[in-house]
């Protein structure tokens, strides 16, 4: 005989797995926050995931781009590259933090406000919104 528990907690487990979304590829976002810190004032990150393991963007001052490998919520770059224009310190500083967060990304996932967040192995993640 099932208890109103256990049956509860079967509705949660199939109501989390239902609401997975995946990971969507060739769609753009938009850099909100990198760990702790904002980004500056009208910077302007940018990633896209390619259909073909090809991640790119813009990192604030240079285009960037790395392979990343997929598999279920587990999420990892290659180290990135990106062209070298030299632009305020600023910007170069964060550009630097955020090229450096992503070889630190394990997994991702999808807040409730349609976030989507790139977990490094400890700490706070990298948190992007979807280009509209």
């Amino acid at each position: 005989m099932r208890t109103p528990l256990s049956l509860a907690l079967c509705a949660a487990t199939l109501v989390g797995c239902a609401s997975h979304t995946p990971l969507q590829t060739e769609r753009s976002y938009s850099v909100e926050w990198i760990g702790e810190r904002p980004l500056i004032d009208r910077s302007h990150l940018t990633m896209t995931f390619g259909a073909d393991g090809r991640a790119y963007g813009h990192a604030g001052c240079n285009h960037w781009f790395a392979q990343y490998t997929l598999k279920g919520e587990q999420l990892g770059f290659d180290f990135p590259g990106s062209t070298r224009k030299s632009c305020a310190p600023a910007l170069m500083e964060q550009e630097r933090r955020f090229l450096d967060a992503l070889g630190t990304v394990r997994r991702w996932d999808v807040s409730e406000q349609d976030e989507l967040r790139l977990w490094p192995a400890s700490g706070k993640p990298i948190r992007l919104l979807p280009e509209r």
